[in-house]
């Protein structure tokens, strides 16, 4: 099977496929035949900054082709989806029966990837924020995998108004589709009328003017792993918070919970109230190309890989 990977040298990551023997699955896991995977932005971070190459891990849907030791609830020829945390750039994947999910009729395996996982980061950090009837929202990063399903999320939860922030305001009209009523860009000086909370997936600089973004008592929910700091002073003025969040925990510690805004997702997506956008497929041989298109922070929903 092929399976992509990257070196370093004294340049630019060089990523190739090889060929490789189909893996056999080890206790509580299962083989599937990669049908669509899911390029992250963490993954694209990781490449990036670690000093050697890692297992380049993905949102991966597909069809079960062998089942390994002691796994109960799925069978072969199910079609499922979730988080591969090993090699997920292949043909062949392993994937956990702990972070697999059966993908419903009526949806293909480019909509899991770009729904599933994404989403509920989505979802997740939206609770966090315990937005209140007619709240106003922010999204930053909200052309993004994840931005693009916490707009929309903010909007069927009620939201009163929401501004879209992107990196380029060639991006306005693809966020204005997902029903953001404004669009500001990261570099200017006024994110506009203040709102009641805003959802960050970038961090870093942009955090001191998503922080000023907020109203008096608003919050400013943090799930970037782009890092940065806020001031403490910035919170005392007007009450703000700041609320971090992580989806591996709810994961790991809320397992009940994880399952039932999966459910969630499906629903609103099988009924047509969610809808995530695709900015492209890429063959596996593509995937520097894949991994360029979010590093120059150019994509308009989700990024495919198709082996």
């Amino acid at each position: 099977m092929r399976r992509v990977r990257y070196t370093r040298g004294g340049g630019p990551e060089v990523f190739f496929t090889e060929e490789v023997a189909v893996p056999e699955p080890g206790p509580g896991e299962l083989l599937v035949r990669a049908e669509a995977i899911g390029v992250t932005l963490p993954v694209v971070r990781k490449v990036r900054e670690a000093r050697d190459p890692i297992p380049l891990g993905g949102e991966v849907a597909g069809e079960v082709v062998a089942l390994g030791a002691g796994v109960t609830g799925f069978a072969v020829g199910d079609r499922v989806t979730g988080l591969v945390l090993g090699h997920g750039y292949a043909d062949h994947v392993l994937l956990h029966v702990t972070m697999a999910s059966p993908v419903p009729d009526g949806a293909s395996a480019v909509d899991a990837v770009a729904l599933v996982r994404s989403g509920l980061v989505a979802h997740g950090a939206l609770r966090a924020a315990r937005p209140g009837p007619g709240e106003s929202a922010l999204v930053t990063a909200a052309a993004s995998g994840v931005g693009q399903l916490a707009l929309q999320l903010a909007r069927l939860q009620g939201a009163s108004r929401v501004t879209a922030a992107v990196s380029d305001r060639r991006k306005a009209d693809f966020v204005r589709a997902l029903g953001a009523d404004s669009v500001v860009t990261y570099d200017e000086e006024s994110w506009g009328e203040p709102v009641d909370y805003v959802l960050d997936a970038v961090g870093g600089d942009l955090l001191t003017p998503a922080m000023a973004a907020l109203a008096p008592h608003g919050r400013l929910v943090a799930y970037s792993s782009g890092g940065g700091t806020v001031s403490a002073y910035d919170l005392l003025v007007g009450a703000r918070s700041v609320i971090g969040f992580q989806m591996a925990l709810i994961a790991r510690e809320q397992p009940q919970t994880y399952e039932a805004w999966r459910r969630e997702l499906w629903e609103l997506f099988l009924t047509g109230a969610l809808k995530p956008r695709v900015h492209g497929e890429f063959a596996l041989e593509d995937a520097a190309d894949a991994h360029a298109v979010i590093e120059r922070r150019a994509n308009l929903g989700k990024v495919v890989l198709i082996p």
